[in-house]
């Protein structure tokens, strides 16, 4: 199951935060903070191809003792982040040569995206 870090009782002075609703009180989700040698070789991995599925998800997982939720939503959230770096990288290209480029789709796609982050820890 989801590992929270507390239940806010009706009588808590701290804010409430919605997990999941429908039970006596509120949960608030633990964000995963992978280690160092954890992110390095996702990145390394990420480098090679930017989907990662099937049994190469499971073995990466076991190796670096994540759930294979933790990695797929590491990735999802990596390939989000490599758009926007693509995106940004390509409109200042061309801005260097005085071109403005309008607000695109894919630009308001980003935004979108980027409130659709993930973070869950099993």
């Amino acid at each position: 199951g989801l590992e929270l870090s507390h239940c806010v009782g009706a009588n808590s002075l701290g804010p409430t935060v919605p997990w999941r609703s429908g039970g006596p009180c509120k949960m608030k989700r633990v964000r995963t903070v992978f280690k160092p040698e954890q992110l390095e070789r996702l990145e390394k991995e990420f480098l090679k191809q930017q989907y990662m599925v099937g049994t190469e998800r499971v073995d990466l997982a076991a190796t670096l003792h994540l759930t294979e939720t933790q990695v797929k939503v590491w990735f999802q959230n990596r390939r989000i982040k490599w758009r926007k770096q693509s995106m940004e990288q390509k409109a200042a290209k061309l801005s260097q040569f005085g071109v403005i480029q309008p607000a695109t789709a894919d630009s308001t796609d980003i935004k979108d995206h980027e409130e659709d982050l993930v973070d869950v820890e099993l």
